[in-house]
């Protein structure tokens, strides 16, 4: 292994710095030619899904950062780890093969030096640390596979979010399996046998996905969401700024609707019923995180107990809300983005920090524009899931699965040039055509905004009794430094959202084993 030095502090982790966060607005154009149609899939391994899975525009250069092929064989570096779920254990929760995917939402440390994968698996789930400069490979920690018979003691499952806190530590979010917990690793830079968990009590047990700090107040305020039919918005204040373990718990609720919270959004009961508007936090605890009168135990084990928790609070239903992002408007407020997949609808929600907010619709397949003065295209905006934010605040949609059996899933860059938190048109930005995947875990370089990644995940190649040596799941990284529209990569450097600031102390030099 190699040793590097870093100018950094781990003693005080992130906090210790200081982040000038420069409030930079989402309203530039697009600066592509969008695509026409999506992309026609190809057979698993084939030429296309070996070196080039996506259609793009012009100039965008696309390369491999690694995948599960080439870690398992070891090519860059003998000793990596990687965790590939057995079918005896996937078939133990009735998953099928294919349902042996790992990389889901990335994250990026505030230096761009690591990205962190999360594994989405049934059972043993864990996080992967990959060295951008070794390509170097580790797991982190993983579970005991206890939950095929129930026993989560010792086990994750289904570790869909994964994000960076503003103390330098990693948050890790159970989705569809497990016990809808937040897991903290506290030292995601250390080796793996040195590595320390913890669960977040405070926060509410839901299907974990989308989840994001506050731009304003990012040591204090969490929003995250309850990935179901009748799934809500959350947000978490912590008692003390940093301190992630105490803290009060709100759901948002539009003022005017009157429907049931318990049911799904799209129920008659919900049918005509506004979800959008003038909205309220409504507190479910209080400041020290006991649940009011009234409201069942948010933190019960189980990924419906925040869920039933917001129901009692009048918490707005929405279609499977799914990733969360955090930008400022125009007006200087902070906006949260979430993707509500079954409404084939992102919502924006302004938030002024008054205890009030403005549900409004951000874009739709059906009711936003597409290429806006610019060629049409065939593609559907018809499953958007994941979402990512550029230096410049431009928001980036990612659908959750490939259109069909012949055409692959789609991203698409959201143009809001008055920033007013309504996209005036969402433009076909990228295509995927490996057979069988979707995108996923698309976030930008921290330190090279011109840089992004992301993953393909469970491609007709991760199942090796089906595609021998297949290359299975994998991450992608993009360069936008070549693109003819040189006066948007030249923003995108200027624009890059965080500066470091040396703290009080001065920095410490620290090796770091790579």
């Amino acid at each position: 292994m190699k040793n590097r030095i870093k100018n950094l502090s781990r003693a005080g982790g992130v906090s210790a710095m200081l982040f000038a966060s420069q409030m930079m607005f989402a309203g530039t154009p697009t600066w592509f030619t969008p695509l026409t149609e999506s992309a026609i899939v190809v057979s698993p391994n084939e030429y296309e899904e070996l070196a080039e899975p996506w259609v793009a525009p012009e100039g965008i250069i696309q390369s491999n950062l690694m995948s599960l092929n080439e870690v398992e064989n070891q090519i860059l570096s003998p000793g990596q780890s990687v965790v590939r779920v057995s079918d005896a254990s996937l078939a133990a929760v009735g998953r099928g093969p294919t349902s042996a995917s790992m990389f889901d939402m990335i994250a990026y440390d505030f230096w761009g030096d690591f990205i962190f994968i999360p594994h989405e698996t049934p059972v043993g789930a864990g996080v992967t640390r990959v060295d951008l400069l070794t390509r170097r490979s580790d797991v982190l920690f993983r579970g005991d596979d206890g939950g095929i018979n129930g026993d989560w003691s010792n086990d994750y499952g289904a570790f869909d979010p994964c994000r960076m806190t503003p103390n330098d530590t990693l948050l890790l979010g159970e989705e569809w399996s497990g016990e809808g917990r937040i897991i903290e690793v506290l030292n995601p830079y250390d080796a793996p046998e040195d590595i320390e968990i913890r669960e977040l009590h405070s926060i509410a047990n839901v299907s974990h996905e989308g989840i994001n700090f506050s731009k304003k107040w990012k040591n204090r305020f969490i929003y995250f969401v309850d990935e179901n039919n009748s799934g809500s918005l959350y947000l978490f204040i912590a008692k003390q700024a940093g301190d992630y373990t105490v803290g009060q718990t709100f759901v948002l609720s539009v003022d005017d609707f009157a429907g049931d919270a318990g049911r799904n959004w799209n129920d008659s009961a919900n049918a005509g019923e506004p979800r959008i508007g003038v909205a309220t936090w409504v507190p479910m605890t209080d400041r020290s995180g006991v649940p009011l009168p009234g409201i069942s135990d948010p933190f019960a084990p189980g990924t419906g107990s925040g869920r039933r928790g917001a129901d009692d609070a009048d918490g707005t239903p929405y279609g499977r809300p799914e990733d969360v992002e955090v930008g400022m408007l125009a007006n200087g407020n902070e906006v949260i983005y979430f993707a509500a997949t079954s409404e084939r609808t992102i919502y924006s929600v302004e938030n002024p920090g008054t205890g009030k907010a403005i549900v409004r619709v951000f874009a739709s397949d059906s009711g936003t524009p597409k290429n806006e003065g610019f060629a049409p295209t065939t593609g559907e905006m018809n499953s958007p899931d994941n979402l990512a934010q550029d230096s410049l605040g431009n928001i980036y949609i990612i659908e959750d699965a490939p259109n069909g059996s012949s055409t692959g899933g789609d991203i698409w860059f959201a143009r809001d040039t008055d920033n007013d938190g309504v996209a005036e048109s969402v433009d076909h930005f990228m295509s995927v055509r490996a057979d069988g995947c979707e995108a996923t875990g698309m976030i930008f370089n921290p330190v090279k905004p011109t840089e992004f990644v992301v993953a393909v995940q469970h491609p007709d190649s991760t199942n090796l009794s089906q595609v021998p040596n297949g290359l299975g799941d994998a991450v992608w990284q993009f360069d936008l430094s070549f693109i003819e529209n040189q006066e948007f990569v030249a923003a995108l450097k200027k624009g890059k959202k965080h500066k470091m600031v040396l703290p009080a102390n001065g920095y410490r030099e620290e090796d770091r084993n790579r």
